[in-house]
């Protein structure tokens, strides 16, 4: 979240920020947070002063009971009784303040970086980057949810008779590509000196509140209320909170971490044909890769990490494109977001398959993630940043479509190794 100093020394700059991201009540709620601190600092001062003024009164009891001044250190215990209770009261009053301020400013959004472009829809997020060429496919060409079908791959009619609709079962073929896919992406991170985690698929309100999910207001998270405890929408949660309330050393960082979760997404409101077969899961496989920098590098690493997330696209010969997220299209805790997107040769649509970002101080602040400077300055918080390397769902669908030949559905050459074979026969 925002820290009350950021918002104070940048006030200007910040509501410019809220309202390029169409956050339409910016300067309301700034004026809002800094009328709660000045209220909250204003109680601070007075119960500082109460308590100054009891400490000397304390002092001056004992002085007037030794100099015989029994009825004028009476009176000044009696004040001493009065400071407690105003005290009391002050300090109900400042935790009143506090908690009013915090729960405010779990409210606005992370202030995007200046090369964020202005827009509110997806059509105006610019493309920077392209790669590959799209497949030249007959007009008999299939789409996966009919591939999937032809070459028994997925069951989704299992999947709705498990569980619900948005919970497919994979199985032969398709499981095993499912589980190469997994195992080449994480190889690919171990290889660029990402450290491999495999946290747990839960987490408490404190890791969702750290990260930024909650509170949340989409009501996309799946809650097992009787625990407490949240399905994970990402790995980037449980991951992020492995460093909550911890101050690394400048030399340890970048920490990179990479983990592979299934992700579950309630996807409220989700309908219709885009979502059709695997385009929009409940739940979904992800390998996802996070670090923890100095602010000065974070930039330049996230530069790394897009480049990471395309150089899969590219090992996996399906044509992408990379386009940086209008203010209007970004996520709530995101200073910077790159999405990479893969062409659909049957749909003839491009489907995102990662999103890559930097939130800056925004998730560090809420987390008490800080970092110990080596030149002796104080401890300073670190910037933390995350992306998909990569979401499985729409990659298979891809490579499905993509690769669908007369003889079968041709796998990559660098997945073949992990599939144990090159085409999808029926």
């Amino acid at each position: 979240m925002l820290s009350v100093p950021q918002i104070k020394d940048n006030k200007d700059t910040v509501i410019t920020g809220l309202l390029k991201k169409k956050f339409k009540q910016a300067e309301e709620t700034i004026e809002k947070v800094l009328a709660l601190d000045d209220a909250r600092r204003s109680t601070q001062k007075q119960q500082d002063d109460l308590l100054a003024e009891q400490n000397a009164a304390s002092k001056q009891i004992g002085q007037l009971m030794q100099q015989g001044k029994r009825d004028e250190a009476e009176a000044a215990k009696a004040r001493v009784a009065d400071i407690k209770a105003e005290s009391k009261e002050l300090g109900d009053k400042l935790q009143q303040y506090t908690e009013q301020l915090t729960q405010l400013l779990y409210t606005i959004p992370n202030v995007p970086h200046e090369r964020v472009p202005e827009g509110a829809t997806p059509e105006e997020n610019i493309e920077v980057e392209t790669g590959g060429s799209k497949p030249s496919l007959p007009p008999t060409a299939l789409p996966h949810w009919e591939l999937i079908k032809e070459y028994d791959l997925i069951d989704f009619e299992l999947g709705i008779k498990i569980t619900g609709a948005g919970f497919p079962v994979y199985k032969g073929k398709g499981a095993r590509l499912q589980r190469a896919l997994i195992n080449f992406f994480l190889d690919q991170a171990l290889a660029a000196g990402y450290t491999e985690y495999t946290p747990p698929l839960l987490v408490n309100e404190a890791s969702g509140l750290g990260t930024g999910q909650l509170p949340d207001k989409e009501g996309q998270m799946y809650h097992a209320t009787a625990d407490n405890l949240y399905l994970i929408p990402t790995a980037e949660v449980p991951i992020t909170n492995l460093f909550r309330d911890v101050i690394l050393a400048e030399s340890e960082l970048p920490v990179k971490c990479v983990g592979y979760t299934p992700c579950f997404r309630r996807e409220a409101g989700s309908w219709g044909a885009h979502v059709r077969g695997l385009n929009r899961l409940h739940q979904f496989d992800k390998v996802e890769i996070v670090q923890i920098a100095r602010p000065e590098d974070s930039y330049t690493i996230l530069e790394d990490m897009r480049r990471h997330a395309t150089g899969l696209l590219q090992l996996l010969e399906l044509p992408y494109r990379v386009i940086v997220l209008c203010g209007g299209d970004m996520g709530f805790t995101s200073a910077l977001t790159y999405d990479l997107e893969v062409w659909s040769g049957a749909q003839e649509r491009w489907l995102e398959v990662s999103s890559v970002s930097n939130f800056e101080t925004y998730q560090s602040n809420r987390l008490k993630l800080r970092y110990k400077p080596e030149e002796g300055k104080s401890n300073q918080l670190a910037h933390t940043l995350n992306g998909s390397a990569l979401a499985l769902p729409r990659i298979m669908a891809a490579l499905l479509e993509n690769g669908q030949t007369p003889e079968g559905i041709r796998i990559p050459k660098a997945l073949q190794p992990y599939c144990g074979f090159e085409m999808i026969t029926k």
